[in-house]
């Protein structure tokens, strides 16, 4: 009987237990549903809101709630939050703020609101803010990228709340793996000498001093050829023969005064004898050495012509042909141009071959105006080939006093030596000249520097990935560029490969929002 009558009183005390707890629920569920929408979480939030300022500081950072009836992030501090969102209203973007006590809009007041920005690149900017109607708007623009930790500081009622958040827009993310796959190096933003340079047009040219147009200085017929286009010629040899009367005409004068010269020497000698035996008179001997000398001077006179022509004046009347004329090389070099024919009659000023010699060519350099104070005779520069990759340096030689009448350009030029005959005439190149050196706080490699939105931009290394920068550029000598603005010393950026970044970070800004 005492088994039984325990056992009922422990079904009473479970059974009463049991309807306590269901009425205990239906009473908190009931609650619940009465609470209004966004607070049933409030003193939680507010609870660990004190368990954080007491680790960290007097308002500590909320955890971000869900976007505001502005569409903006909300942070939350007990009864006070804030609805943060990045417009782009009116063009640039700025903050807009948007504060609630007890979830009631307030209206802002003049600086209440501040806010710290820290980007990946180092830089800290200070934002303040405006009211405007129901909330307050940055003062300043927030400049793209729209990467960075922002601190915020409000103040409401003699209290201050503090909250913090971080954006990431535009990042591109790529893992340490899909870096060294891609081929990205990085490296790290620091000081540099910068020689800093302008860059001109130019074109390989002949050495004029060292060019010839050959000329026949008679006229004649082809008879033969033995020079081509390309051909490298020694200096004397023949590269044509033409067949001239006016030479024939030439040697037959040095042929006859030779002979008259011949005569006349015999007869000084018998009229010297006869003179010496007191045979014939003084005077006979002195008209017979007067005429041998005038045969000299006349033998001479016609050798001399012969030499100008360029023709050799060792002839006989048995052998060789008195109206062959041979045209020989004047230097050593190469045939460039060509402009004769067999069997055509050709004028005594006819340009029928041009030499050059191309161990050294002319750098022809076209300056403007505005660069002509930079050029000067002596300074060292530095040439490359537009076509392929290949470059010297040499020094301005000279430097043209007039501007061209239609280009309003002057010419300089360099003479550059050429063995290899990698120079060749008519060839495009670039003539960098350096203006100035300096040592710069920052610079980075100018393979690093990308176009995005008509704005140099580099980008730089952030965790997880990479983001755009825009920097402003300052000197540069076509390896390393100046950064006068937006980079600190000591950041990471990508070189080789940025182009793929760009790529990718191309794609996702069709993503872009805010």
């Amino acid at each position: 009987m005492t088994m039984n009558t325990i056992n009922k009183k422990q079904w009473t005390a479970i059974a009463a237990i049991i309807v306590v707890g269901l009425l205990l629920s239906l009473f908190i569920l009931s609650i619940d549903k009465s609470m209004p929408e966004g607070e049933e979480h409030g003193e939680e939030n507010h609870a660990a809101a004190k368990v954080d300022s007491a680790e960290g500081g007097d308002h500590a950072d909320e955890a971000k709630q869900a976007q505001g009836p502005h569409g903006g992030d909300v942070y939350r501090d007990g009864d006070f939050k804030l609805e943060i969102l990045l417009s782009e209203e009116g063009g640039e973007p700025h903050f807009r703020v948007y504060p609630f006590n007890q979830d009631k809009p307030l209206q802002p007041v003049a600086d209440q609101l501040s806010v710290q920005l820290k980007r990946p690149s180092g830089e800290q900017q200070r934002i303040e803010f405006a009211p405007e109607n129901a909330y307050w708007q940055s003062i300043q623009s927030i400049d793209e990228p729209h990467v960075f930790e922002a601190n915020v500081t409000a103040r409401l009622d003699g209290q201050t709340f503090q909250f913090a958040f971080s954006k990431e827009e535009g990042k591109v993310t790529l893992s340490d793996q899909q870096i060294a796959e891609t081929g990205i190096s990085i490296q790290t933003a620091g000081a540099a000498h910068i020689t800093s340079s302008v860059t001109l047009p130019g074109e390989i040219r002949f050495n004029e001093d060292k060019t010839s147009h050959v000329v026949p200085r008679l006229a004649g017929v082809v008879e033969s050829i033995s020079a081509n286009l390309g051909q490298q010629v020694k200096q004397g040899q023949v590269i044509a023969v033409i067949a001239s009367t006016a030479l024939s005409e030439q040697r037959s004068e040095l042929l006859s005064a030779q002979r008259r010269l011949e005569l006349a020497r015999s007869t000084f000698a018998r009229e010297k004898h006869l003179w010496e035996d007191k045979i014939s008179a003084e005077q006979d001997y002195q008209q017979a050495r007067q005429a041998m000398q005038e045969m000299e001077i006349a033998v001479h006179n016609a050798q001399q012509k012969l030499i100008a022509l360029g023709a050799s004046p060792a002839v006989s009347a048995s052998g060789g042909s008195l109206n062959r004329y041979e045209i020989r090389a004047p230097f050593d070099g190469m045939v460039v141009e060509k402009h004769i024919a067999m069997g055509e009659a050709v004028k005594e000023d006819a340009s029928i071959f041009t030499i050059t010699d191309l161990s050294s060519v002319w750098a022809e350099i076209i300056v403007s105006a505005k660069d002509l104070n930079v050029v000067q005779v002596g300074k060292q520069v530095n040439i490359k080939a537009t076509a392929f990759d290949s470059s010297a340096t040499g020094t301005l030689s000279y430097i043209g006093a007039l501007m061209g009448e239609q280009t309003r350009t002057a010419t300089a030029r360099v003479t550059l030596d050429n063995p290899q005959m990698a120079w060749r005439p008519g060839l495009f190149i670039t003539v960098e000249l350096p203006t100035k050196e300096s040592d710069v706080p920052v610079a980075v490699a100018a393979d690093a520097i990308q176009m995005i939105k008509n704005k140099p931009t580099i980008f730089i290394r952030v965790p997880g990935g990479f983001i755009a920068q825009p920097v402003t550029t300052g000197l540069s000598d076509g390896k390393v560029t100046e950064i006068v603005a937006e980079l600190m010393p000591g950041t990471e950026y990508a070189v080789n490969g940025s182009f793929v970044i760009k790529s990718e970070q191309g794609k996702s800004s069709a993503e872009h929002s805010h």
